[in-house]
């Protein structure tokens, strides 16, 4: 019904940026509120950012804050995550989700559809 596709991993040097998109088809992607989840080897996938169908609404895990920006292009169908001052430690796959709720939703199990991952590496 909705397909995520990640794309925008790689390596960069600490203290770098990268830009994470996502582009969803399928179903009317303006209607579903959208998230960023990571997952180290060996760890729990976490939240990282969200935001609401309209954009108007976002949140973010304190790790990030001040950091990350989540922003949407719903005429794209497209999610981005700007990432500044990356650290080693946001070393993981990233992976784009969304929900059927419009509010922002920030637990893995409140997610409906996944998209692959793409893997982001922070040298130090």
């Amino acid at each position: 019904q909705v397909q995520l596709v990640e794309s925008g991993g790689g390596l960069v040097q600490a203290g770098g940026s990268l830009r994470l998109s996502c582009a969803a088809s399928g179903r009317t992607f303006s209607s579903y509120a959208m998230g960023w989840f990571r997952q180290a080897p060996g760890k729990e996938r976490e939240f990282v950012a969200g935001i609401s169908w309209s954009g108007g609404s976002t949140y973010y895990a304190d790790s990030v804050k001040g950091r990350f920006t989540i922003s949407r292009d719903n005429a794209k169908n497209t999610v981005y995550l700007q990432m500044n001052s990356l650290k080693p430690e946001d070393t993981a796959v990233y992976y784009c989700a969304s929900t059927f709720n419009k509010g922002v939703v920030t637990t893995t199990t409140g997610m409906d559809y996944w998209g692959k991952g793409t893997l982001v590496t922070v040298s130090s």
